[in-house]
């Protein structure tokens, strides 16, 4: 329980940050002010299996009985693709993509969800691969490897057992091998194991299959002094890095260290922070 100093801490700090957590338990929507995690609620009672954010502020969350979306936590819709996996919004190309356990990929305008309650023929397949492991649109990881998206079908990128990617700024793929980069072809960045890989654009971080944690500074790649054990997935708002564990907790670093604080769900499969206005 926060004490009373922590709440006027936090209630001096500005206008709070949504951050929504995907876990066993369901989806956890979280309020963060700087460094300081604040109230969070369990929004939906599901098993949850990713969640991701549009540009527009719609949100999508994956669960094992169908891939929801709405304006809102607690208006959420089912969009007529089923249970999935993994969910992005691919914002360039106004579309929501998914991908279930049998490793189908497929793609929905996001004008059919302002236009009514989508189907399952509003889905245009994009084609199959392997176990799909994370989708940032318009990159899949999949246990092939990295596929890129393109408007009717998916593109072969290289790489093998990808475990997880991210396509803001220059994109990273995690994976059996190493974590990589792509520049001029995939150039690897950190040998080994690497299961996480989160950016936006101009922070970055990853996670070895040890469970540390690394932060890119300029060219190279540098352990955090982060001293939980499960990191999950990484996110970021304006001024923070926040990692969730999969035990159920989140890590927040505004520039003074890290402070946690446990939200109260186990099984965390991730996490996305609202991004600024």
């Amino acid at each position: 329980m926060s004490t009373l100093s922590e709440k006027r801490v936090y209630a001096e700090q500005g206008e709070p940050t949504p951050v929504y957590v995907a876990a066993d338990q369901g989806l956890v929507r979280a309020k963060l002010s700087g460094d300081a995690v604040g109230e969070f609620s369990l929004a939906r009672r599901c098993t949850a299996q990713d969640v991701a954010l549009g540009a527009d502020g719609l949100l999508a969350l994956s669960t094992n009985e169908a891939t929801l979306v709405g304006g809102h936590a607690d208006e959420l819709h089912e969009t007529g693709f089923g249970a999935s996996v993994a969910v992005s919004f691919h914002d360039s190309a106004g579309t929501l993509v998914a991908a279930d356990a049998d490793g189908r990929v497929a793609r929905l305008p996001v004008e059919t969800l302002e236009s009514g309650t989508p189907t399952a023929e509003d889905w245009v397949n994009l084609g199959s691969v392997d176990e799909v492991r994370a989708v940032d649109a318009p990159l899949v990881a999949a246990s092939d490897g990295v596929y890129q998206l393109r408007d009717s079908d998916l593109d072969a990128a290289g790489l093998d057992d990808a475990r997880d990617v991210t396509s803001r700024g220059a994109p990273l793929a995690a994976t059996a091998t190493g974590l990589y980069e792509l520049g001029n072809g995939w150039m690897v960045a950190r040998d080994g194991v690497h299961e996480t890989v989160a950016g936006d654009g101009e922070r970055a971080h990853a996670v070895d299959s040890a469970g540390t944690l690394y932060r890119r500074d300029g060219r190279e790649w540098q352990t955090t002094a982060f001293d939980a054990a499960d990191p999950v997935d990484v996110t970021y708002t304006a001024d923070a890095t926040v990692v969730a564990t999969e035990s159920g907790s989140l890590h927040v670093d505004a520039g003074d260290g890290w402070r946690s604080r446990a939200i109260g769900v186990t099984g965390v499969e991730a996490a996305v922070a609202a991004r600024p206005a």
